[in-house]
């Protein structure tokens, strides 16, 4: 049996009798998410438990001084920072930041894969951020909201990491990284949405993990895997070789965007920049 099929055919049996090891959210993650959901926390109590983690802690304050918050005075405490973000935004916010964590792994390949993910993922996201504020300006009373794309787009690729896992024990599928790409394209949707089933998340997040790679897939109306789609797009990630009509003429028809000039605007540009400088 060749390595590739090898691979493959453990996975599908570990998938089958449910002894695959998926990634679990971040400690942190869960304090914050449970907080969040606690109807008489207070921006004072979740500073509290966001101070528990020093590094996440000052992410969120490099993200409330960030272009992309739109502040120009700077907070210099944790409690400020959680006040300017607010509530409602931290959640999924600090589940975002936090979800770094999970890209490690002790095996230099693997980890040099994981890295190359992870920053697959977050330029993914920062496209896709980009557009939806773009068209939320026209649709402010739309019930999609940035934090949650953030979030959504963030997590697109998640069920890549079991197969990483899977493979740190057999280093001879690195030998050939056609082996594990077809793995990804075979399973990852799959256990994308297993994991978010796992970690308890809402039907947006399991919609975009398991279904935004399948383009037969497709929304009646305007959702999260629409932008989470032209950010995979935009970067290459998705539809490489196709002409920029092919790409994005369903979103355009759909009233997602304007027009493709839209990616070659100072706006565009300048959105892309400032939500970089979220993740820099």
């Amino acid at each position: 049996m060749s390595t590739e099929n090898a691979l493959l055919t453990i996975l599908v049996e570990k998938i089958q009798s449910d002894s695959l090891v998926l990634p679990t959210l971040p400690e942190i993650a869960i304090k914050i998410r449970e907080a969040a959901d606690d109807p008489d926390v207070n921006l004072n109590m979740m500073a509290d438990v966001i101070a528990q983690d020093p590094a996440l802690s000052a992410r969120l304050v490099k993200v409330a001084n960030s272009a992309f918050m739109g502040r120009s005075v700077k907070v210099e405490s944790l409690n400020q920072a959680v006040t300017r973000i607010g509530l409602r935004q931290i959640k999924n916010i600090a589940t975002a930041i936090a979800m770094e964590q999970l890209f490690v792994s002790k095996n230099e390949l693997v980890r040099d894969y994981m890295n190359k993910t992870w920053e697959k993922t977050v330029s993914v996201a920062c496209a896709s951020m980009a557009v939806m504020q773009h068209w939320s300006k026209e649709h402010r009373h739309s019930s999609l909201n940035i934090d949650t794309l953030t979030l959504a787009a963030l997590v697109h690729s998640i069920g890549v990491l079991p197969i990483l896992t899977e493979a740190e024990r057999h280093e001879e599928v690195f030998a050939n990284p056609s082996f594990l790409e077809t793995a990804i394209k075979r399973m990852a949707g799959k256990l994308g949405g297993a994991i978010m089933r796992s970690w308890e998340f809402s039907g947006d997040f399991i919609e975009v993990a398991e279904k935004w790679s399948d383009l037969a897939y497709q929304t009646k109306e305007i959702s999260y895997i629409d932008f989470v789609r032209i950010g995979a797009f935009y970067t290459d990630v998705l539809g490489k070789g196709l002409s920029d009509e092919d790409k994005y003429h369903t979103f355009i028809d759909k009233g997602v965007l304007d027009d493709v000039e839209y990616f070659k605007s100072d706006e565009f540009n300048k959105s892309l920049s400032d939500i970089k400088s979220v993740f820099a």
